[in-house]
């Protein structure tokens, strides 16, 4: 046995057990199942061209020099980033801790109210702060929350302004310069008319439904929108703002101004810099407009016995649901960084967040009067942290970046420094420092903080915030190390047990791929330094991009798109730009499969695109003679087809070469949803099948923690013929020749996990990226043998194979009185995550095992349904008093004096053997969903305003 082998570590099923594994399948190799399961014609010829593997312990050697080569300045760049601390217990307790990185997003509230609450805190956080009643559960960055209010904002014009076809939208100038790009990336196809100017200068009329300004501004200046907000209220147009939170504790909040929407970062709020991301946005809007919010909503709601419990509310505007027709293709969080940004402030609370703003402002006033003193200029007459610096910009730019130090220079005249919570006073006299230098004087040390404001009183907050009992209990850390461990015991991760998700691959995040993210080397360089202090960064970036090149047989990759659903934006724009760029702009029909993922949908209609659906066939598979019917039918328009391989049913159609080839014979372009490639990697790849561009799940295939719905990571692989059309940024130069706009904040989107999966990729090597394949594949096809006898799998391949995930039909069980739902809660009791309930067919449960479960796992989870199959039997449609229609059950149930049920308790909490040794117990019974749209409350409640709804 290879100690130092990574594949050894991280695929679950030993060697020893492959024959049995196959005799139960039926076959006498790997080969021949790998042989049944994929196309021939697609298979790949020769192995994957990419470095021997690393052990783990080469792996840490490696990624420790590559840190060594990033140069951490001290950057005061601003621009919506700054570096922030990250409170130990924090860092140790939370985004060290698989018990909340491995957690998937909360369908199953029973098994995730830890979570929920720790999201609940967040939401009440960001609503507080920003004045307003409602705030979602995060989104991806600030620039794509900016985006998204303008989608709301369009969506809500009057019935006038929609009949009249009312499209501009203005942004001021000082909106920052990443979120006017992404803006403007996302308004063209839309239709949406974007105007940036001055809003002092802004002409109010009627041709307007919409406008955006930065608070404070993107240059530091405080502005008071009072006046124009107002304004715009007079003339119907709706206003959003992109606040800074940390200023927020000192200024006026939004909400006060009548305003419709806030978006922001929660970086500053003890989130690592991380050379861009990943960083938790924020949404904050009315209450009215909550059916158009985009992202998820945790609500408050009660169980079956009436106690409080907590779930995603208004799941019905998911485009899972709504496809088309969503609020947005945007489902994704950043759960685990609002997690870590809601604790910032339960850890600091209202004082604590005072302490730290006034320390920052007061540094940024110091900073203006040691400055003045030299003679310099300071532009700003109201700001929080920024100061404008009239000198000359490249000979600052000269003695400070010998001095290790990072300014903003957005003109040849003009120097921006941005101050932070890590700023001291030794900061500031080196700041000092570099101006002295250039002035030719001397200084005398700065050796205590001014107790001037450059707020004045109108703009100043005069409202408390925080006031809720959890933001005010846990200061100390053995309070709040409690606390955390207390929300950890509520939720179901993979450190307890399989989650077999279909269709999200919760796999193995190894240590040695999330290590380095706790090294400050990598997580305190700003996404805006000159490319060459982020040496170490660019290898691994480049690396990673080369790598997913060879594993898709592709010519290039932005890394840029933080998400699967902005990878499939991302993808379908650059396909835009490369018909647009020969003259056939008028393509705009998007063909989609009727089983695909609900993003697909939803990301076409905001990239501008008609959706066309085309037919199933019996088998499940995509129907070849409707779709060339309606290829052929819009061949003059047609602009591409968004297909998933193997598709969504589990299964490697073996007519995919003709389907894309029947789409390219049409005029169109090929999109691949890489949400299944766990399935190709090293067996074959979407350029063999025909693609042109796809997404890469690299929290799905790549190992990237889910974290409870976020990060993600969605990179767009593409062809030469689209690689000049891959996104750009405004302010660092990437992507290609005829780059599109921004797709996310950051020139490299979420950098800082990119380390994740580049690790994976170094450590697996080729051979053990192919086995891992091969492993999951595998260990998919034994699930569903074990289970052939007591589940019909509703699609299978030609040969009878799985890809690497499959479809229980639970819809016969009906007739017994039981849902897929209820077998979904009944795995709670036997101590599993449920797979994916009802998608993509309604009342099936969805399973993928990953290679990194073992055997032993395995048959633990395929003994848990047979056990279930059983109990089903025993059930009659009208009988309620079973264990199914009662799951899950909790401990107070079992521990209470009265049981009122007809089964034994210990049938309804161990029904198997192994339950006993393990045992994971709900915090909550199973949750009433109406109720909690009917009585939607989105912040934590004081208990008697709950018990009054």
């Amino acid at each position: 046995m290879r100690t130092d082998s990574f594949a050894l570590r991280h695929i679950g099923p030993k060697e020893s057990n492959l024959q049995d594994m196959l005799q139960t399948i039926g076959l006498d190799s790997l080969e021949q199942l790998i042989y049944e399961t994929i196309p021939d014609d697609i298979r790949l010829k020769s192995p994957l061209n990419l470095p021997p593997a690393l052990s783990e312990h080469q792996y840490a050697e490696h990624i420790g020099k590559l840190a060594a080569k990033n140069k951490v300045f001290k950057s005061y760049i601003g621009l919506g980033y700054h570096q922030s601390i990250l409170p130990a217990v924090i860092q140790r307790n939370i985004l060290e801790n698989p018990g909340w990185y491995t957690a998937y997003t909360p369908y199953q509230a029973e098994i995730a109210q830890g979570r929920l609450e720790a999201l609940l805190n967040f939401q009440t956080m960001v609503s507080d702060l920003t004045g307003m009643e409602i705030a979602n559960a995060s989104l991806l960055d600030e620039s794509t929350a900016a985006a998204e209010a303008i989608s709301l904002l369009y969506a809500l014009r009057d019935r006038k302004q929609k009949k009249e076809n009312v499209n501009k939208f203005f942004v001021s100038e000082e909106v920052l310069p990443q979120s006017i790009s992404l803006i403007e990336t996302r308004a063209i196809p839309l239709g949406i008319e974007i105007v940036v100017g001055n809003h002092e200068e802004f002409e109010f009329s009627e041709q307007y439904f919409g406008a955006l300004v930065q608070y404070p501004g993107k240059s530091g200046q405080v502005f008071n929108y009072a006046d124009f907000i107002a304004k715009c209220q007079d003339a119907g147009i709706k206003t959003a703002v992109a606040a800074d939170i940390l200023s927020l504790v000192k200024l006026q909040a939004p909400g006060e101004l009548g305003v419709d929407v806030v978006v922001g970062t929660t970086q500053r709020f003890g989130i690592p810099l991380g050379y861009g991301g990943p960083h938790a946005a924020f949404f904050a809007t009315k209450e009215e407009y909550k059916r158009n919010i985009p992202g998820r909503i945790i609500g408050v709601t009660k169980d079956m016995d009436g106690n409080q419990a907590l779930r995603m509310a208004l799941q019905t505007r998911e485009q899972h649901i709504k496809r088309d027709k969503a609020t947005s293709n945007i489902c994704t969080a950043q759960v685990l960084l609002a997690v870590m940004a809601g604790m910032y402030a339960v850890y600091h609370g209202p004082n604590g967040l005072k302490y730290i703003a006034d320390t920052v402002h007061a540094s940024a006033v110091s900073l203006e009067k040691e400055l003045k003193e030299l003679g310099f200029d300071q532009v700003n007459s109201t700001y929080f942290d920024t100061l404008q610096i009239k000198a000359n910009a490249s000979s600052v730019k000269e003695i400070a970046e010998k001095k290790e130090i990072n300014f903003f220079y957005p003109d040849a005249e003009t120097v921006l420094i941005s101050l932070n919570e890590t700023t001291n006073l030794e900061d500031l006299n080196n700041i000092v420092a570099v101006f002295a230098q250039l002035a030719a004087k001397e200084t005398t040390p700065l050796e205590e903080l001014s107790e001037e404001e450059k707020i004045p009183a109108e703009l100043k907050r005069k409202t408390d915030f925080l006031t809720h009992e959890v933001f005010n209990t846990y200061h100390s850390e053995t309070e709040l190390m409690r606390y955390i461990k207390k929300l950890e015991r509520k939720d179901l991760s993979l450190n307890h047990s399989m989650i077999s998700l279909g269709s999200c691959t919760m796999k193995l995040n190894a240590a040695s791929e999330m290590l380095p993210l706790s090294n400050p080397q990598w997580g305190n360089i700003h996404p805006f330094v000159p490319v060459d202090q982020a040496e170490g960064y660019h290898f691994v970036l480049r690396e990673l991009e080369k790598q997913l090149n060879e594993i898709t047989g592709f010519s290039a990759t932005s890394l840029q798109p933080n998400s699967g659903a902005q990878g499939e934006y991302a993808g379908l724009m650059v396909i835009r730009a490369y018909h647009e760029s020969r003259g056939e702009g008028h393509r705009n029909i998007c063909l989609i499969p009727s089983s695909a993922h609900g993003t697909n949908p939803a990301s076409a209609v905001m990239a501008g695109m008609k959706v066309v659906v085309t037919k199933a066939s019996e088998n499940g598979n995509i129907d070849v003679d409707d779709l060339r019917e309606k290829a052929i039918e819009h061949k003059d328009n047609l602009a591409a087809l968004m297909v998933t391989y193997p598709s969504t049913h589990g299964v490697f159609e073996s007519a995919i070469r003709e389907i894309t080839t029947i789409i390219h014979d049409n005029g169109g372009q090929v999109y691949m949803d890489g949400a299944n490639m766990n399935a190709q990697v090293g067996l074959t790849n979407p350029g063999v099948i025909g693609a042109d561009v796809c997404h890469l799940n690299l929290h799905k295939t790549f190992a990237i923690p889910h974290g409870g719905g976020g990060p993600g990571v969605g990179p767009i692989c593409v062809a030469e013929q689209l690689k000049p059309f891959l996104p750009g940024n405004p302010v660092v130069k990437t992507g290609g020749e005829q780059a599109i706009g921004a797709i996310s904040s950051a020139p490299w989107g979420s950098s800082l996990v990119c380390l994740i999966s580049y690790g994976y990729i170094k450590m697996l090597g080729s051979k053990g990226l192919q086995k891992a394949t091969e492993y999951a594949i595998l260990n998919a096809n034994y699930v569903k043998e074990r289970l052939n006898e007591h589940f019909k799998t509703l699609y299978s391949g030609e040969r009878g194979r799985a890809a690497h995930e499959m479809i229980l039909d639970c819809r016969p069980f009906k007739a017994n009185g039981i849902e897929v739902t209820d077998i979904a809660k009944r795995l709670i009791d036997y101590g599993f995550h449920s797979p994916t309930v009802s998608f993509p067919v309604a009342g099936t449960l969805m399973i993928e095992p990953t290679e990194s479960e073992s055997k032993a796992e395995l048959d633990r989870f395929c003994d848990a349904l047979i056990s279930i199959r059983k109990e089903i039997e025993e059930t009659s449609a009208d009988d309620t008093d079973n264990m199914l229609k009662n799951a899950p059950h909790t401990v107070a149930m079992l521990t209470s004096d009265e049981w009122k049920f007809s089964y034994s308790r210990q049938k309804a909490a161990f029904p198997l053997d192994y339950i006993a040794d393990n045992k994971f117990w709900p915090s909550v019974r199973r949750v009433d969903e109406a109720f909690g749209d009917r009585n939607l409350m989105c912040s934590c409640p004081p208990t008697e305003e709950y018990a009054e709804a």
